[in-house]
């Protein structure tokens, strides 16, 4: 257990993440709910964008709601859409006051706009002002948006990517930390690239500047599995042998998404191409990663093959066959 931040929610270090309810059934999910109270794990994260997970997690928590933490998000970034997804996430959850509410995915470029009057961020305030919410986050898939957001001090937490083959934000986390935001780590399993979750889960919470990590979760057993790693967090010589193995594995087709490939000369949007592949093959959301695809600019299908992301990506990624294979899979 670990204050979030300056926050006062004394969260258990695995906490829950909502992506996979979206695949699950309501009564599966009053079980996962169900088993976590019996776990001790008192932390949710969902977000407006995962379809009927705050509803489903909303009616599994009916007569639980002081036994755990909600925090949820959206993509909203005007003060109106802001405002209103505030009140469908209130409703859909089921309660009157929600935990911490995030900035969902904010890119670098949009970063400095969303403080203006008619943005979301005072709504976030009014929000707070009101009791509706009790504090603010930021999540995002852009390490520039992590730091300037830990520099601004705007945010009781962030929430970013981490794990085995991730680690790029590990001087941010540290920063973090040392001021006292909340650190969340999400891809713990780097979207379900890593096969060991018990490894995984320790590499992440052996760092004491993380507070939480939150792993999606759909069954009783994954529950028990995650729960379990808190019992010993000391990686030993066999441990780091493996992590070293994966990363020289997966390290030669893996997005860690520090977007030095872009700008792509057609505008072919390359890290969130393999970011929607994940979620289709990996997580098997399907449809819903097709949908988000087919709404995207900059689709992988656009590339022209001069490969000059090549050049610039730091992994050696062969990127052009990787962009061939979104193309295939999602359209």
């Amino acid at each position: 257990m670990r204050l979030l931040g300056k926050t006062n929610m004394n969260i258990k270090r695995v906490g829950f993440g909502g992506i996979p309810i979206q695949r699950i059934t309501q009564d599966d999910t009053f079980k996962v709910i169900d088993e976590l109270e019996k776990q001790g794990i008192n932390f949710i994260d969902t977000a407006r964008g995962y379809t009927v997970s705050e509803e489903y997690i909303g009616n599994a928590l009916k007569g639980k709601r002081d036994k755990f933490f909600i925090a949820t998000k959206s993509m909203s970034r005007d003060y109106e859409g802001m405002k209103n997804d505030i009140q469908i996430s209130l409703s859909n959850l089921k309660t009157d006051c929600i935990d911490l509410y995030q900035i969902h995915n904010l890119k670098s470029e949009e970063y400095d706009t969303i403080f203006d009057d008619n943005k979301a961020y005072r709504a976030l305030l009014e929000a707070k002002n009101s009791g509706k919410i009790k504090h603010i986050g930021i999540t995002s898939h852009s390490l520039e948006t992590m730091q300037k957001a830990v520099e601004d001090d705007k945010f009781a937490t962030i929430q970013f990517p981490y794990n085995i083959v991730e680690d790029q934000a590990d001087e941010v986390f540290r920063k973090a930390n040392e001021r006292g935001i909340g650190v969340i780590v999400m891809k713990p399993l780097a979207g379900g690239a890593l096969d060991d979750a018990t490894l995984a889960i320790k590499y992440i919470l052996s760092k004491d500047y993380i507070d939480v990590a939150i792993p999606g979760m759909d069954s009783i057993e994954q529950v028990n599995q995650n729960v379990s790693v808190l019992e010993d967090l000391q990686l030993t010589k066999s441990d780091n042998d493996k992590i070293q193995q994966i990363r020289n594995s997966l390290g030669k087709r893996f997005c860690r998404r520090c977007e030095y490939c872009l700008p792509c000369p057609v505008g072919v949007n390359i890290p969130t191409n393999f970011l929607l592949e994940g979620y289709y093959t990996r997580y098997n959301l399907k449809e819903w990663a097709v949908e988000r695809y087919e709404a995207i600019s900059g689709k992988a299908n656009e590339c022209i093959n001069c490969g000059l992301c090549e050049t610039k990506c730091p992994y050696e990624l062969p990127i052009r066959d990787m962009l061939k294979d979104v193309s295939v899979k999602l359209g």
